[in-house]
Order: C-alpha cells, then sequence, then structure tokens
C-alpha cells in the first residue's frame, strides 16, 4: 500500500502493484462499495501482470480507512452509505489524484466495478490524463442518454442484472453509439469470483475487450499485415511488365 496526497490535503491509500518489466502505461482500477478486498487487489494484478502499472485507490477512507466489507447486506447497507457520504466531488478529487501519481509511467486507463464503473464513467469526462475508461455493471450511467465522451468508453453489463433492467442497457445503446455497449448472459458483479453470481465465460470476454481498449489506446494498435501481400505485389509487377512489352509495337 501507498499513500497518496489529494489536491485538498487529504491523504488516502492506494494499493499498487508494479509489472514485471517496464510498464507499458498504468491503470487505475476503482472498487465497489466493498472497499480495496481481495477481488480488487486480484483485478489489480492481473493488469500488473499485462505490463501495467496498476493502482486502486481506497476512496473510502475520506470517511473510514482500511474498509473490506462482506457481500451480505449489512456489507451492501454499510458501502452504500459510505459512498454517499465520500459523494462525487470527493471522489473525482481523489480519482485524480491517483492517476496524477502514476502519470509519469505513461498513459493512463480507469477501470470501475459497480459503484467504482459509476465514478469511472463521470471521472472520465471529469478528471484530466485519461486515455480510455472501461465501465463494470454501473448503475445510473445507463440514464446519461444524451451525453458526450471525452475519451473512448466501453460499458459491461449482465443481462440478468437484477439492478439494471436490460431495457435501459438496449435504450442505452440505441441512443449512444459514440459508446461501446457489452452485454453478457450473467449477472451483477459477474467478474467478482468470490461471489454467486461470478460467471468465469462473461469475465473473461470483459477482461479480453478491456485490454484491448487499454492497449490501442496506451500503446497504440498493433501494425497489421495483409494476407497474401507479397502475391499482390508480385502481380502488380508483373502486370506493368506485360503493358510495357506490348508498347513496343508490331514486330519488324
Amino acid at each position: 500500500m501507498i499513500e497518496i496526497s489529494a489536491a485538498d490535503g487529504h491523504v488516502f491509500s492506494a494499493y499498487r502493484t508494479e509489472p514485471p518489466d517496464a510498464p507499458k502505461g498504468a491503470v487505475v482500477v476503482l472498487h465497489e462499495v466493498f472497499g480495496v478486498n481481495r477481488h480488487i487487489r486480484t483485478v489489480t494484478d492481473a493488469f500488473a501482470a499485462k505490463g501495467y502499472m496498476a493502482i486502486a485507490p481506497c476512496l473510502f477512507d475520506r470517511v473510514k480507512k482500511d474498509v473490506e466489507l462482506s457481500y451480505d447486506d449489512a456489507g451492501v447497507a454499510e458501502g452504500l452509505d459510505l459512498a454517499r457520504q465520500v459523494g462525487l466531488t470527493n471522489a473525482i478529487a481523489d480519482i485524480q489524484a491517483a492517476v496524477d501519481a502514476v502519470a509519469s509511467t505513461g498513459k493512463v486507463a480507469i477501470v470501475g466495478y459497480d459503484w467504482g464503473g459509476y465514478l469511472a464513467y463521470h471521472a472520465a469526462n471529469m478528471v484530466k490524463g485519461l486515455a480510455c475508461a472501461s465501465i463494470y455493471y454501473a448503475c445510473g450511467v445507463t440514464q446519461d442518454l444524451y451525453g458526450k465522451r471525452k475519451i473512448q468508453t466501453q460499458l459491461h453489463f449482465g443481462s440478468l442484472d437484477p439492478y439494471i433492467p436490460f431495457e435501459l442497457v438496449v435504450q442505452f445503446r440505441s441512443a449512444r453509439p459514440d459508446v461501446s455497449v457489452y452485454d453478457y448472459p450473467a449477472g451483477h458483479s459477474f467478474n467478482c469470483e468470490e461471489r454467486d453470481t461470478y460467471d468465469a465465460s462473461a469475465a473473461q470476454k470483459a477482461f479480453e475487450r478491456t485490454l484491448t481498449l487499454i492497449s490501442h489506446n496506451l500503446e497504440g494498435p498493433p501494425p497489421v499485415t495483409l494476407k497474401n501481400a507479397g502475391s499482390y505485389a508480385s502481380a502488380k509487377v508483373e502486370k506493368k511488365k506485360k503493358q510495357a512489352s506490348d508498347d513496343l509495337g508490331p514486330p519488324l
């Protein structure tokens, strides 16, 4: 864990993992209403393993330190209360500080889950220094039908999510062609391996799409090699040679 200072002087903790080699950029991971728990640390480690400096700021620190809540009703209730006390303005200030803390490694992506996804969606337009955003099952986001994205953004939803009606996802996708919206036959928190709603297939597909988004925006798209490119070049040369021979005129 490291400590980061926000612009207003608030000091908060963050879980940071370094990649095995020189970082290709950085990923800021925003936690659910359960805090920076084992699941969030695992996710952060996964991005580091792919070559990025990864950091998960403890956004509840303004209200309560060292928060790791259970997934039962009591944990959800406490987490929602902490989220309300922190508020959007304070959370954005801490996210900005986290982005600034890793900006020296290169371009920065943001990934958020549940409440963290809601924050990541707004941070994408409010925080300076972000290159792209990937958001998982964020409640409240589907109501933003008329906004404009400042950076490339993708959303991941479970079509069986009881907290985010799928018809709202369909409506959002139709109204917002500027956002990449993916859905999976899964429920809420399908990416969390510690919950009953975990769906390995959905989690893997979403992770792959997130990595593609991040690599393209932080490193640039890979070079494209045309299949049979050599054959095309050869055919073009042969065609030109034939035309040159035809221009010699009739035989003497």
